[in-house]
């Protein structure tokens, strides 16, 4: 499998708001203060959306490389996607899924992993019909506030996504620690342990964000 396996799952997130997260007593995570945060909240992935799951998210991402690429798009995983079902399945088989909700419906959908004081933010995308409202956003001040054990919070997007990397670095207190090239190749993916990314062969960032 390719390199992206690791280090395209957060692709897509779009374009965010401040906004105030509170959690429920029932278990879910609802988020409110800005006025199309209402009714927004993330709940645990059920067997039975795990097909449409994937499906929104190769959507997202396919959304995000037509605006960066147009036609001439030539980064896809698999055929006619950018993000490949296995890589979404080995994802969701290893961390927690959530699905992203607002009034009941899925807008978006969200995988973490947790190892101890370190969190590893796998996949993060919003439907591309609510773009612009903040979700991104409020769903990774919501992933903070559940897990306030991790100390360490890790992500990576490629080189050329400018709105990612404003995301992470300007709204969620990321910093950009590494970028993986063909000078610079991460030793702990087997699949770029001896070569550069044939998607992205012009590079991936690593972002961090510690917490205080």
């Amino acid at each position: 499998m390719l390199y992206l396996e690791r280090h395209l799952r957060t692709w897509f997130v779009g374009r965010s708001y401040s906004i105030e997260v509170v959690t429920s007593q029932i278990g879910h995570h609802s988020i409110k203060g800005d006025e199309n945060m209402k009714g927004v909240k993330i709940v645990p992935l059920e067997e039975s959306d795990r097909e449409q799951f994937i499906t929104d998210n190769q959507e997202a991402f396919n959304y995000g490389a037509l605006e960066e690429f147009g036609l001439r798009d030539d980064h896809f995983e698999e055929d006619g996607q950018i993000i490949s079902r296995e890589t979404i399945e080995q994802s969701i088989d290893s961390g927690e899924a959530y699905r992203i909700m607002q009034d009941g419906k899925p807008v978006g959908g969200v995988i973490i992993s947790i190892n101890g004081e370190h969190g590893e933010l796998e996949i993060l995308f919003v439907s591309p019909r609510v773009h612009s409202k903040g979700i991104g956003y409020a769903t990774w001040c919501t992933i903070e506030e559940m897990h306030p054990e991790v100390k360490i919070w890790e992500t990576v997007t490629p080189y050329f996504e400018k709105r990612n990397i404003h995301f992470y670095v300007n709204r969620c207190g990321f910093h950009i620690v590494e970028f993986f090239n063909s000078h610079h190749l991460d030793l702990n993916d087997p699949d770029m342990a001896d070569h550069t990314d044939e998607q992205f062969p012009d590079g991936m960032f690593r972002f961090e964000k510690r917490m205080k």
